[in-house]
């Protein structure tokens, strides 16, 4: 049930981001059965790439993070964003910039949701 819920978040801070940053769009219609799946299917997908991908590019820029002082977490947050694009058929970013701004948009939103839960 857990699990379920985290991706519900994700799903919901996905839609978020495409309703708050201009460039990112994702039209679905959440009035309908296939609207959920597809909200369900982006949490998935964003859940996957930020438990298996991102580590990975955390791990290989630490240089970069510690010279940057850790903005370049900013970019990370983009690139998976954009990995997510690339795995969700209906999902549109424009460009690096609006993938970097929906990135803070979606750590925004979960450290939120974070701050609000408290597990």
């Amino acid at each position: 049930m857990k699990i379920l819920v985290r991706i519900l978040i994700n799903g919901l801070g996905l839609l978020l981001v495409t309703r708050l940053v201009p460039g990112i769009a994702w039209p679905i219609d959440l009035a309908s059965a296939g609207g959920l799946l597809t909200l369900l299917g982006g949490g998935v997908v964003l859940g996957l790439l930020n438990l298996l991908v991102k580590p990975i590019l955390v791990l290989f820029s630490i240089p970069l993070l510690v010279v940057t002082l850790g903005l370049f977490y900013l970019v990370i947050n983009g690139l998976v964003l954009k990995l997510a694009d690339l795995f969700l058929d209906s999902l549109a970013i424009a460009g690096f910039w609006p993938a970097v701004v929906g990135g803070l948009v979606l750590s925004l939103f979960n450290l939120f949701v974070r701050w609000l839960v408290r597990d």
